[in-house]
């Protein structure tokens, strides 16, 4: 039988080896130079392969209809992609929160790992520089693609792995969601989902640059006094707002929201980031205090370098209402339960979603009502299958979002 893959990331290789493997004839349709373009933007140019977590436990990390991936887990779990990496000469390592990194470090070991695997089977074909455009279809059923060029390739199968609308510049740029459209899919709002979020607050312009490690943030909507999303980690201020691992998490709970819009809008989504998790109100007020005996004859400006990072002394010191130039030993004890409150509560008014083209992964996608979740085939059109980000279902960062490109590949060339 005749297959053919429409994109050769991770979803698409995976495909097509899992395809080939059944003996059927592939060919990969890549309009990149080279296959796995995306991977080499993964984990920081890293590639967070997948998380070690037990398999059964991902879709608790799939906000993105979870749940639709059960079966595609179970044919190609994060054990499976570990082992065909390692037994082909990538060692991996397992880092904090699960997750697993080549022992290089390099994003391009795990690309080249796979390519060599797709390369190793005679009866796959590669074509790159090959943009398709359009899925062929009679009585709804497939018959093949056209490319760019015109050309036509007639198969009995397709399988679009073209990736979401995030990272452009890796190919990724809503061909798929066009071409299932043509075909009578419906394909769910398409929105960036592990993004950095906006505020329009001077602070994080005055602080960016500065990175966070090891503190507790909390998403809250103060509308309903409710709390989204929490998490302990790391952050980063920017320019725009804020950014880094807790961020973008945060993020995919924060587009889910009811009302989000209006809510960003009226600015009532709050970011809470509490700057020493480790020590409760109580204690942190005796820590202070030491320093401030070590410090008492400075200026209050000058007495925070063990607390807090450079960038941050201005900010605190405005926000604390304490003058600057206020000799620590004339502080109150009101004034210093204040600042307590302050570095465990450190709030900024979040506005708004930086866009699509800089999240890490696309939110929304053909809609997975129309897929059916054991095969990954279209329940629109015979024979056409559908794998990867493409379909609208996304996760937190730690390797989820990968694993879910091998598995739904995985699961669409076996069938």
């Amino acid at each position: 039988m005749k297959v053919i893959v429409v994109g050769g990331g991770p979803s698409g290789m995976l495909a097509a080896i899992s395809a080939a493997q059944n003996e059927n004839n592939v060919i990969i349709l890549e309009r990149n130079k080279f296959l796995g373009k995306k991977i080499l933007v993964t984990g920081k140019g890293r590639c967070n392969v997948t998380s070690s977590i037990d398999i059964e436990d991902f879709i608790k990390n799939i906000p993105g209809n979870g749940k639709f991936l059960y079966s595609s887990f179970q044919n190609f779990t994060n054990i499976d992609i570990v082992k065909l990496l390692e037994s082909n000469g990538i060692k991996l390592k397992e880092e904090r929160g699960n997750r697993y990194f080549p022992v290089s470090d390099k994003a391009e070991d795990v690309r080249a790992c796979l390519e060599n695997q797709v390369r190793k089977y005679k009866n796959i074909q590669v074509k790159t520089n090959s943009r398709v455009v359009k899925i062929l279809s009679e009585n709804e059923e497939v018959i093949g693609v056209q490319l760019e060029s015109g050309e036509k390739i007639m198969a009995s199968k397709v399988i679009v792995a073209t990736g979401g609308n995030s990272y452009a510049g890796t190919g990724s740029t809503g061909d798929g969601y066009k071409m299932a459209k043509e075909v009578g899919h419906t394909i769910e709002k398409i929105r960036g989902s592990l993004v950095p979020l906006t505020s329009n607050n001077d602070l994080c312009r005055q602080m960016q640059g500065l990175s966070l490690k090891n503190v507790k943030i909390e998403i809250k909507d103060k509308e309903k006094n409710k709390k989204i999303y929490d998490d302990f980690g790391e952050m980063l201020f920017t320019h725009f707002g804020v950014s880094g691992p807790t961020i973008l998490s945060g993020s995919a709970h924060l587009l889910r929201y009811k009302d989000i819009d209006r809510l960003l809008k009226e600015e009532k989504i709050i970011l809470s980031i509490d700057l020493k998790p480790a020590l409760s109100e109580e204690e942190l007020d005796k820590r202070i205090l030491r320093d401030f005996e070590e410090f008492k004859n400075k200026e209050f400006k000058n007495s925070l370098d063990k607390l807090l990072p450079k960038k941050m002394i201005d900010v605190i010191v405005d926000l604390s209402k304490i003058s600057f130039s206020k000799k620590v030993n004339e502080i109150t004890k009101d004034e210093r339960l204040n600042l307590v409150r302050l570095l465990k509560r450190f709030e900024i008014v979040i506005d708004g979603f930086r866009s699509v083209e800089e999240a890490i992964v696309t939110a929304g996608g053909v809609s997975t009502k129309e897929i059916n979740p054991k095969t990954m085939e279209s329940k629109i059109v015979k024979g056409l299958y559908f794998a990867g980000e493409v379909i609208d279902v996304d996760a937190y960062t730690g390797g989820f979002n990968l694993q879910i490109a091998y598995s739904t590949g995985y699961t669409a060339g076996l069938n």
